[in-house]
C-alpha cells in the first residue's frame, strides 16, 4: 500500500475487520501490516517451537572410576562412554579418591590416560586432566564424524 497515515491505516484495518500490526518498529517509517493478530501470534509460536525442535542440546554425561578399578569394570564403563559419545554427548571421566588413595594420585592419572586412549577413536580430549578436591577429571568431546541423532 506504500506510506499511509496512521489514522487511514487504522480505518482500513477496521473496515476489513483485521488488526494493524507493527512488524518493524526500527524502520523509518515503521512497517505495519493489516492482518489477524491472533493468527500472527499463533504462527510466530509455531516457528519458535519448530526452531527449538531442531536444536541439538549437548549433555554432559559422567563416568566415575576409582584408582583401583579392575579391567572388566573399566571396559564396561568405556563401552558406556562410547555409546554416550556416539549419540553426540560429552563425557566427563572422573576418578574419585577415598581416604589413603589420595597418596597415589599417579594411579588415577594413569587410569584417565588409559581411558582417553580407549576412547581415542570416537572422542577427543577437550581439556587437560584436572585435579580438584578428591576428584581428578577430564572432559571428552565426540569427534565430528561420529555425531548421530540422539533418540
Amino acid at each position: 500500500m506504500g506510506i499511509v497515515p496512521l489514522r487511514k491505516a487504522l480505518e482500513i484495518a477496521e473496515e476489513k475487520e483485521l488488526d494493524l500490526v507493527e512488524i518493524a518498529p526500527q524502520a523509518n517509517p515503521p512497517v505495519c501490516k493489516i492482518i489477524d493478530y491472533g493468527k500472527f501470534i499463533y504462527e510466530q509460536q509455531k516457528k519458535e517451537k519448530l526452531a527449538k525442535k531442531k536444536q541439538h542440546v549437548t549433555v554432559l554425561k559422567e563416568i566415575r572410576l576409582h584408582p583401583n578399578t579392575d579391567t572388566h569394570d573399566f571396559n564396561f564403563k568405556a563401552r558406556h562412554a562410547i555409546n554416550f559419545l556416539e549419540s553426540g554427548n560429552k563425557v566427563k571421566a572422573s576418578v574419585i579418591f577415598k581416604g589413603r588413595e589420595l597418596a597415589y594420585k599417579e594411579h588415577g592419572k594413569e587410569l584417565l590416560e588409559r581411558f582417553i586412549e580407549a576412547l581415542s577413536e570416537v572422542a577427543t580430549k577437550e581439556n587437560e586432566i584436572k585435579f580438584e578436591g578428591r576428584t581428578m577429571h577430564v572432559i571428552l568431546a565426540p569427534l565430528k564424524k561420529n555425531k548421530k541423532k540422539q533418540k
